[in-house]
């Protein structure tokens, strides 16, 4: 269904509570909602007794990026991928890179607009072999991608959700039907910390992370941005690798990035490069095959390399690709080990571009 039905598209995941409330079963924030009232993510309201979604089909803008950008690195490396996101998020991060979208309550922001066909068609013209679901949370925003990904689908387009990974078994197992790939932001190890700065609970995103590497086919690599003095001491690194290692399996990629000043959290320094490095060494030394670092100048630790024989297989600097010693279906060109991920036989060509596109219905 791709056009808006009434003040809002329509939505499954709620059921009615006590006081004439309607509780919003998406996320495990379970909003219970007046007649009127929007839940925490601004974009889901209770309107005329049932809980609908307020952004469907209008965007804050779409992007053409590297899929390193979303940051995977396994998957479909140097290729292009529209990008784009709407309004709203179900955390409350303080530190939010995004947070004039995000964090906006102003759907009028949302001045782009386009079907899921729109989408579609749109992405196979420019020629990129994905969309991506980013700049905020797919979660809030599901039935829209979900609608996007299966019009994707029906192109040979992949999809690719970039998330926080907060929600609840019911609708995450249907939105992850149509995902191919994913980035999950794993955003600190402990509750404290996902209690005090982003407003949610870190046992969810834990099942999120187990579900999608145990239970589909969904292609899975984490992002965990380093605040210094909040989220970055050794303990913390080693606790969290050594989580990943044994639930998820040592092969699942994993993103160290640099936090830079930003929203409501601008008394913190930007994380030093040797942070990520640290972080990196812990991750590799509790046994994770593929760890990276991000947002800093670091070609050495932004490559991938073969775990048999130590070969270089894709040489990175940023976004750019250049080396490439895959061979066909994802193996080492020098010993003929695996690489884990999703490769084509030659890395794709657009580079680390950045082309904002307007897809406005005509």
């Amino acid at each position: 269904m791709e056009t808006l039905v009434g003040a809002g598209h329509p939505t499954k995941y709620w059921h009615a509570v006590e006081d004439g409330r309607i509780q919003c079963d998406v996320c495990p924030k379970e909003c219970r909602l007046k007649e009127g009232q929007e839940g925490h993510c601004f974009v889901r309201a209770a309107r005329g007794g049932a809980i609908v979604l307020t952004s469907y089909g209008r965007s804050s803008g779409f992007c053409v990026d590297p899929i390193e950008k979303k940051p995977l690195n396994h998957f479909l490396p140097g290729s292009s991928v529209l990008s784009f996101g709407t309004a709203g998020c179900n955390l409350a991060c303080r530190f939010c890179q995004n947070w004039d979208i995000s964090k906006s309550r102003q759907i009028d922001r949302l001045a782009d607009s386009a079907s899921p066909g729109r989408i579609a068609d749109s992405a196979a013209a420019l020629g990129c072999r994905s969309v991506a679901f980013t700049y905020n949370d797919p979660v809030v925003f599901m039935e829209y991608a979900i609608d996007a990904a299966k019009a994707c689908r029906q192109q040979g387009i992949k999809s690719v959700a970039v998330t926080a990974g907060y929600m609840s078994p019911a609708p995450r197992a249907e939105m992850y039907a149509y995902m191919d790939a994913a980035n999950v932001d794993l955003k600190a190890f402990t509750e404290d910390f996902y209690r005090k700065v982003c407003g949610a609970r870190l046992g969810p995103v834990l099942e999120t992370l187990e579900y999608l590497v145990k239970e589909t086919k969904v292609w899975v690599e984490i992002t965990t941005l380093l605040i210094p003095g909040l989220n970055d001491s050794d303990q913390e690194m080693d606790a969290m690798t050594r989580w990943i290692a044994d639930r998820l399996g040592p092969d699942v990629p994993l993103h160290f990035t640099a936090f830079h000043p930003d929203w409501k959290m601008r008394d913190r320094p930007a994380t030093p490069p040797a942070t990520l490095t640290r972080a990196r060494a812990i991750a590799k030394r509790n046994g994770l095959h593929y760890v990276y670092t991000g947002n800093v100048h670091d070609p050495e630790g932004q490559s991938t390399t073969c775990l048999r024989c130590g070969a270089r297989l894709i040489g990175r600097d940023g976004y750019e690709i250049f080396e490439w010693s895959l061979a066909k279906g994802g193996l080492c060109g020098s010993c003929g080990a695996p690489c884990p991920g999703t490769f084509e036989e030659t890395p794709g060509p657009w580079g680390s571009r950045r082309q904002p596109v307007h897809l406005a219905e005509s």
